[in-house]
This record gives structure tokens, C-alpha cells and sequence, in this order.
């Protein structure tokens, strides 16, 4: 077989394997479903109120947890639009020049025009060698995906996906809900798992009368493992679910928490920090409405992203807010964002650093102020 060939099958295996947690993840919510619904609330529970309230409370979580767990899987990550891309003659160039200060030059050349302001720990421009591109700030490439992701948090075996910008609301909705999934299935089975766990600790001669006051020995089974299962899931869906919301207060993704942000003044691990309301808004959106369904309603465009910085690199551009023309010959016309922000990103955008405007027009009134007052004392 030709080395293409088998690299072809070798890939083809590769993509397989990764599907294998996603499909013990959907195997397991299906025996979920047939012994929550069909086991308990059918069979075990009597109560014909209480039943139908279980039954619609657990439809709704559901669904809901299913809808946001597609998304999640089957958002494409978003990738880094063309103006980062190295055009032609400057990929021609960095092959013709040696590694270094030159190469740097050229980086530095093509990055002038674009909203980049974090580097490398060395200092340098961050570039992709395999995808031939410069970084937006947070993007990283993936090594599984074998692309640049924008805003990526981390590369998630149990949704197969890459977990980033276009889909990190779609992975904060998937954990609440599969943390309320579960925590609801925990609830509502503790009561007949105590029931049956207590008859254990029995004489032998009650446990075999109790047993048969209970339903079947399936239902038993099912009824005992569900509760295990749910409460295990329930501890370690809180603790990723807690670390991930800690890290949306602070506007961190979960490599800037393993590794901060290096900028041109040093490493910043608040950098990219606005607040917590503007922190929440950035990834949820502004529209309350939107906030607990999955749809795509972050603020931005995945490629920009304001800073809380006072000293911001001074060979890039000053405002986060409008297009910037992409200098050097081959990029000239070229301007950034290609599409026009909507005006709840422009108002994230222009806030992040109103309190560095503000301040320095009360600077100027106090000053203008003090002169005033010393030309009153001199007449």
C-alpha cells in the first residue's frame, strides 16, 4: 500500500476512535431515558400526579440537555478569517529567508494592520506554521482538528469537537443542563433507592418479604444503578461546571488559565478582563431571552477582542471599534472587521476602555478648572 495510502486509513481509524466517548455518552442517556421513564416513573411510582409531574419536569431538562449537547458537537469551530492569512509573496519571502530577525519583520510588516496585541513568551509575533497564518489573539491551533481555532478553550473527547468561540456558549449550556439532568434524576430516585438500599441491612427473612413489595427485579436493577450512575456524574459535572464559570467571570479559556496571555509589555493573565458583566455578556450576549437556549449569541467576531489594558501595543491599531486598514502591498484595501459589527459588540467594544476616556476628560476639566482659579487669584 502507498504511504498516502495508509496515512488515508491511519486517519480514517483516527476519526473512528474519536467518536467512541461521544457514543458511550449517547448510550448512556439512552438507558437513562428507558429507566427513568419506563422503569420508575411507569412502573415503580403509583402516584398518578406525581408521576405526570416527574415526567414533564424531566422531558424539558431533556431536551434541553440534548439540544445543547448537538450544538456543541456539531458547531464548527470558527477559524481565522483571510486577512491573517500570509498572501503569496510573503509566504515566498519567509521561505527565502532564514529563520529570525528577518522572518520577524516580515511577521511584524503583515501584523501592523491587524488587531493583534499579544505575542509569544520570546516576544514575538505569533505565527502558525502549519496553517501559514498569523494568530488572533486567544486563537491556538489544534492539533486533533489540525487547524487554528479562534478563542479555543480546549479540544473536548467526550463532544469530539474543538471547544472555542463559535461554540463555548453551546458548552457552558451543555454542562448546566447535564448537571441539572442529572441532579434532578438524583433527586427524584433517591427516595425509592433509599427504600431498596435500607431493606439491605435487613434479616434475611424480611428483606425476601420487602422484595416482593417492590417492583420487578429489573426495575430494582435499574432503579439502584440510575441512582449511582446520576449522583457519581452529578459531582464531577459541578466541579468542570464551577471552574468553567469561575473562568468566564474572569474572561480566561482554559489554556490562558494554564498559561496567561503574553502582550508586548509582559504576561497578563487579567488582560483580556472587562468585568463580570461584560465578561458574561461577551460570551452569552446581551439579549436575556437568548441566554439559557442554544444559539449562537456571543458578542465579537472570535478574530478581536477588547483589553482592559491602558498601554496598548502602539504599532497596532488604537480602536477596537472600527475597520483597520491592513498596511504593505499586498494586503492594501484589505480592511478589518470585513463585516460591520452589530451594535450590541460595538457598545462591549467602546466600554471596555470609556473609563480611560473618562478619565482623562475629568483630568482636562480639573486642569482647565485649576487654571481658572489661578487666574482669579492673580487679578
Amino acid at each position: 500500500m502507498a504511504p498516502s495510502g495508509s496515512r488515508r486509513v491511519k486517519k480514517g481509524c483516527r476519526r473512528v476512535l474519536y467518536w467512541i466517548p461521544v457514543l458511550f455518552i449517547v448510550l448512556l442517556v439512552a438507558w437513562s431515558y428507558y429507566a427513568y421513564v419506563l422503569q420508575l416513573c411507569v412502573e415503580s411510582i403509583e402516584d398518578t400526579g406525581e408521576k405526570v409531574v416527574y415526567l414533564l419536569v424531566y422531558h424539558v431538562v431533556f431536551i434541553m440537555f440534548v439540544w445543547a449537547y448537538w450544538q456543541t458537537i456539531f458547531t464548527k469551530p470558527r477559524n481565522p478569517l483571510k486577512e491573517f492569512h500570509l498572501p503569496c509573496t510573503d509566504k515566498e519571502l519567509l521561505e527565502r529567508e532564514d529563520r529570525g530577525e528577518s522572518q520577524q519583520e516580515i511577521l511584524r510588516r503583515r501584523a501592523k494592520g491587524l488587531p493583534i496585541y499579544t505575542r509569544t513568551n520570546s516576544g514575538a509575533i505569533r505565527f502558525c506554521d502549519r496553517c501559514q497564518l498569523l494568530k488572533p489573539d486567544r486563537c491556538h491551533h489544534c492539533s486533533v482538528c489540525d487547524k487554528c481555532v479562534l478563542k479555543m478553550d480546549h479540544h473536548c473527547p467526550w463532544v469530539n469537537n474543538c471547544v472555542g468561540f463559535s461554540n463555548y456558549k453551546f458548552f457552558m449550556l451543555f454542562l448546566a443542563y447535564s448537571l441539572l439532568y442529572c441532579l434532578f434524576i438524583t433527586a427524584t430516585d433517591l427516595r425509592y433507592f433509599v427504600t431498596f438500599w435500607t431493606a439491605g441491612g435487613r434479616a434475611h427473612f424480611r428483606l425476601k418479604e420487602y422484595l416482593n413489595g417492590l417492583p420487578d427485579t429489573q426495575a430494582k436493577f435499574h432503579i439502584l444503578f440510575l441512582f449511582f450512575s446520576a449522583s457519581m456524574f452529578s459531582v464531577s459535572l459541578a466541579s468542570l461546571f464551577i471552574y468553567h464559570c469561575w473562568l468566564v467571570c474572569k474572561n480566561r479559556s482554559t489554556l490562558e488559565a494554564v498559561r496567561s496571555p503574553v502582550f508586548r509589555h509582559g504576561t497578563d493573565k487579567n488582560g483580556f478582563s472587562l468585568g463580570f458583566s461584560k465578561n458574561f455578556h461577551q460570551v452569552f450576549g446581551d439579549e436575556l431571552k437568548y441566554w439559557p437556549i442554544p444559539v449562537f449569541s456571543s458578542l465579537g467576531d472570535g478574530c478581536s477582542f477588547p483589553t482592559c489594558l491602558v498601554n496598548l501595543d502602539p504599532e497596532q491599531p488604537s480602536s477596537p471599534t472600527g475597520s483597520n486598514p491592513v498596511d504593505g502591498g499586498a494586503a492594501e484595501g484589505c480592511h478589518f472587521p470585513s463585516n460591520p459589527l452589530r451594535e450590541s459588540q460595538s457598545r462591549l467594544l467602546t466600554t471596555a476602555l470609556s473609563w480611560t476616556e473618562s478619565d482623562t476628560a475629568a483630568d482636562k476639566d480639573k486642569g482647565a478648572s485649576n487654571a481658572g482659579m489661578t487666574t482669579e487669584n492673580e487679578a
